[in-house]
């Protein structure tokens, strides 16, 4: 049970820190009128979705050091999951305008020029 938990919050918090680029780059999958809604919607939320990703990545860790003082091992998936979620969270705090512009490039084809 405790692996799946820190697997779900390290996820989770990915996702969280995701939704905060939705007023930064388009969102194809959207479509055009959908992705200014959405868009308009979730740029107030960018501060409390930055936020929940970083109470998340604390209960993560929180987790994995609760469970280290148990003596449970962490399995190594979900180790490298909740480093690379702080990484990709830290990331997104430091560096918004770089992701957004990386994940539009990549994800709208433009990468392959």
């Amino acid at each position: 049970m405790e692996k799946r938990s820190s697997i779900a919050v390290s996820l989770t918090a990915i996702v969280s820190s995701l939704l905060t680029l939705g007023c930064c780059i388009p969102l194809g999958f959207l479509g055009a009128a959908s992705a200014a809604g959405a868009a308009a919607l979730i740029a107030p939320a960018r501060p409390w979705l930055l936020g929940l990703s970083v109470v998340l990545l604390g209960t993560g860790f929180f987790q994995v050091y609760r469970g280290a003082r148990c003596g449970i091992r962490q399995s190594r998936f979900s180790m490298i999951a909740l480093s690379l979620a702080a990484v990709f969270v830290l990331f997104l705090i430091l560096f918004p305008q770089l992701v957004a512009g990386f994940l539009a490039n990549h994800l709208s084809g433009g990468g392959a020029q």
